[in-house]
């Protein structure tokens, strides 16, 4: 069965917010919430890119930008993804 991107985000989303509890939306690394790190680390391994790869391809899709809450004009940058992995 395949899934769609955005759909798999979605639910990454809810599994990390659920996993986290009270500590989803404290930042980790980067000033970013702990569960739209996890949510990038998800993201990068289904697409199979590199850190470096993810700010990139984050750019040109705004739907998952959106459901991360996050600006495309400010994204992580992919040492930042690397380090909170």
């Amino acid at each position: 069965m395949e899934i769609d991107l955005l759909d798999f985000i979605e639910q990454c989303r809810d599994l990390a917010k659920q996993a986290l509890g009270k500590h989803a939306g404290e930042p980790a690394s980067g000033g970013f919430a702990r569960w739209v790190h996890v949510v990038l680390h998800c993201f990068r391994l289904e697409e199979g890119h590199s850190y470096r790869e993810t700010p990139n391809r984050l750019k040109y899709m705004t739907e998952i930008c959106d459901v991360l809450g996050l600006d495309r004009e400010n994204l992580p940058d992919y040492s930042t993804i690397y380090k909170s992995f």
